[in-house]
């Protein structure tokens, strides 16, 4: 006679290779049923696990070991996305928020922000993404949307409703100004409207919240570290010399002892170029190793590089990218690194 203790047991055996901690303990076994065979629910911390099938397997392995050779095993897997402990009072829905930065324009922020989240969505995430870039927004073009936000009143307060578009919650700046208007603000205002948008905003219930920031070391990332609960910061850069020297600026504002921010990892943009009539050949137009030479400095994970895509930048300019466009597949397992650093952070709801 199979017990439910026996499986257990077994499955005790099995760790989360992040995490550290066995399967059981962390509570990722749900739904056991023992019968002519034994089948449960393995919860995954993040939908974009790159060691999936490896935990899989080594559950039917554990199970086949100590309870019964010959028992058919069937595990099924979700994932769920844990938040931390307390739940901020804002964003109190929103489970991770994540910055992009990046210490100087042009270096393909915006663009790798959209990309994160279109991925993190296409690997089944709930995700939602701010563009904090005031004078300088990009979702209304990269997504094709020119639609204004609606509002509702919620006591005295107007609540805006982000877009929906792509599968994306999506706000910004641009919603709210006719193409090509200039954004003629002192620091304050932009300081206050990065606050509305994050305060006084209806993001709903959302895995990750990517939060595009302007470059440099401004009023919206001091309004960030002082408003959001911000569970880490993506830096990108390319491997351009001037370049990185920007980006060093940028991981410094989030380390000093007054921010304090973790930094996730670094992305190198714009790190090769293939021609279509030459897939195996990758060209270094502007340098090499730039980006890992960062993160070793900074003792910080490094995500991956993408490529110079002109096919990507013509989908984005035309607005028609979406999460299953063959261009986006190398920022997969970027986004799935990403999403792997957030799970070993071991903050669990």
């Amino acid at each position: 006679m199979i017990t439910q203790e026996a499986v257990l047991k077994a499955l005790s055996h099995v760790d989360d290779p992040d995490l550290k901690k066995d399967l059981v303990t962390l509570g990722m076994i749900e739904d056991l049923v023992i019968g002519q065979e034994i089948s449960f629910t393995l919860v995954l911390t993040t939908p974009a696990c790159p060691m999936k099938d490896m935990m899989v397997n080594a559950c039917k392995t554990a199970i086949r070991l100590m309870v019964d050779p010959n028992i058919a095993v069937t595990v099924n897997t979700t994932s769920r996305v844990r938040g931390s402990i307390p739940v901020s009072e804002v964003l109190p829905d929103v489970k991770h928020v994540i910055a992009v930065a990046s210490g100087k324009g042009g270096v393909g922020k915006s663009t790798l922000s959209a990309a994160l989240a279109l991925a993190l969505h296409g690997m089944g995430a709930k995700v939602g993404l701010l563009d904090a870039d005031i004078y300088g927004p990009s979702v209304p073009t990269i997504f094709g949307v020119s639609e204004s936000p609606q509002m509702y009143m919620k006591g005295d307060k107007q609540i805006m409703i982000p877009i929906e578009a792509k599968g994306l919650k999506l706000l910004s700046i641009g919603f709210m100004t006719a193409p090509g208007q200039a954004i003629v603000w002192r620091g304050p205002m932009v300081s206050s409207a990065f606050r509305q948008f994050v305060q006084d905003t209806d993001w709903g219930d959302l895995d990750y919240l990517i939060i595009d920031l302007p470059p440099g070391t401004g009023d919206v990332q001091l309004s960030l570290v002082q408003n959001v609960p911000l569970t880490g910061v993506v830096i990108v850069t390319t491997p351009q010399e001037m370049a990185l020297t920007d980006a060093r600026r940028a991981m410094g504002m989030f380390s000093m002892e007054a921010v304090n921010k973790r930094i996730l990892g670094v992305v190198e943009n714009m790190s090769y170029f293939t021609p279509d009539d030459a897939p195996d050949k990758k060209y270094r137009l502007f340098g090499e190793g730039g980006g890992q030479t960062l993160s070793k400095e900074y003792n910080v994970p490094f995500l991956g590089e993408l490529p110079l895509n002109p096919s990507l930048m013509q989908h984005i300019d035309q607005g028609n990218i979406i999460a299953t466009s063959p261009e986006l597949a190398p920022y997969y397992p970027v986004a799935s690194a990403l999403a792997q650093q957030v799970s070993m952070l071991q903050i669990t709801k």
